[in-house]
């Protein structure tokens, strides 16, 4: 009896471990979103969100500093919920999205543990490519009610958009972007 339960068993707790460990995901663009906050006049934030965006990722549990991630942004589907400023934003006063349009961001390394940590990368906004770190917390993972099987991260960091070349303005909207990230992504 104990003998034809050790095999179900050792079975079982390989197929689970694996889960666990190395895996690699699609991000899923229906629950993903990217946004970025700036200051407007000294009296608030703006806040911005790119609709359109596809990426991969390698999420490794187990060695988290072998995860990696590249994300491309359609810098033309952002949407600050107001038509006027979108078409200045994407004018060439600022991103020139008919110029530039992708934003990129590509890992080149990773320190912490499994849950949170620092996520370096390089990110490639208005033709010029600067290195950045965000900070990463791991949200969760695990089946979907459809059998997938997925996992989510939030990212923050701040940019000076000056650094890209995106200097109109300067007096009437900060310089300082905060820049939060909502990543879910489906394993392939």
């Amino acid at each position: 009896m104990i003998k034809s339960l050790i095999k179900p068993v050792l079975l079982s707790a390989a197929l689970i471990s694996g889960s666990a460990f190395a895996a690699d995901y699609k991000v899923d663009p229906a629950h993903t979103a990217i946004l970025f906050k700036i200051n407007h006049l000294g009296f608030s934030e703006t806040v911005v969100r790119f609709n359109s965006m596809e990426g991969e990722y390698s999420y490794d549990e187990k060695t988290p500093s072998a995860s990696s991630i590249t994300v491309t942004i359609d810098a033309d589907s952002l949407d600050s919920n107001h038509e006027a400023r979108d078409k200045h934003i994407k004018s060439p006063d600022f991103l020139d999205t008919k110029q530039y349009p992708e934003i990129t961001f590509t890992s080149t390394g990773y320190q912490g543990n499994a849950t949170q940590g620092v996520l370096t990368g390089e990110l490639s906004l208005h033709g010029i490519t600067k290195t950045v770190d965000l900070n990463i917390v791991k949200i969760g993972e695990g089946k979907d009610p459809w059998g997938n099987y997925r996992s989510g991260f939030n990212g923050t960091t701040t940019i000076k958009r000056s650094e890209f070349g995106v200097d109109q303005m300067m007096g009437g909207i900060g310089d300082e972007i905060k820049v939060e990230l909502f990543i879910e992504g489906i394993r392939k």
